[in-house]
């Protein structure tokens, strides 16, 4: 017997298995679930959300998007009706080589394979640097904003990753006094990751594996929230932040 499911398998596209089924399982024996695995709640959150309004059980989620920084729990307490969008770098290895390749002037493969080294990216970074990471966070977010009036999964976004940008943009966008990050954005009309150019110094212009995320809201204006995106116990931070708050 258990009172709460901790899903912590990798995240899986598509029908998001196994760990849709972990979680309908724990749901149905009225057991609370709480989620690291992005897979679920970014490609089937209308089905989760039914699971959970028929089960004594809730589900929680702070991990999936941005580690141990509480994206999630703000815009609970904010009431999602009262935030109406969120922008922001919510990857750590892109923003790594992103900012490693403006600050020493290299080129991607040669910072990717540092990044590599280093352990900051993964002997396969494809979720990382095509931008399908960032973007089941922002469809996550998207999903969370539009409470339950629209449905969002990967499919919806517009995609694109850092894989194409070469130094020279880079050097040139810093002559005129910006550079390029991984910026995500969730709004209204929809789901949207690419590199961007924005103005170096600006909130958004985070380097190594730092997250951000600004928040649009109606009476607060602008907040930022940054920090530690990723990681064993920034993850660990963010599940046991959702595991005390269940009743």
């Amino acid at each position: 017997d258990y009172d709460v499911l901790v899903e912590a398998t990798p995240t899986t596209l598509g029908d998001a298995e196994p760990g849709f089924s972990h979680v309908e399982r724990a749901l149905a024996d009225d057991c609370h679930v709480v989620l690291a695995n992005k897979g679920p709640v970014a490609e089937r959150y209308a089905d989760l959300r039914a699971l959970e309004a028929e089960s004594g059980g809730t589900v929680q989620f702070e991990a999936a998007v941005g580690g141990a920084i509480p994206i999630l729990s703000t815009i609970s307490d904010l009431g999602a009706p009262h935030v109406t969008a969120a922008r922001g770098v919510l990857n750590g290895t892109a923003n790594f080589i992103l900012s490693r390749m403006a600050a020493e002037g290299l080129d991607y493969e040669h910072v990717l394979a540092e990044a590599q080294d280093l352990g900051v990216a993964e002997a396969d970074p494809t979720f990382d640097v095509d931008g399908i990471d960032a973007a089941l966070k922002f469809v996550i977010l998207a999903n969370v904003l539009s409470d339950g009036e629209t449905e969002y999964a990967l499919d919806d976004a517009a995609v694109e990753g850092i894989r194409n940008v070469p130094g020279t943009a880079l050097d040139l966008a810093a002559e005129d006094g910006r550079t390029v990050r991984l910026i995500g954005e969730a709004t209204a009309d929809g789901v949207r990751v690419a590199p961007r150019l924005i103005p170096q110094g600006s909130a958004l212009s985070v380097t190594g594996t730092q997250n951000i995320v600004q928040l649009e809201t109606k009476h607060a204006g602008q907040l930022n929230i940054s920090g530690r995106g990723a990681g064993g116990p920034e993850t660990a931070t963010a599940v046991l932040s959702d595991v005390s708050r269940l009743e």
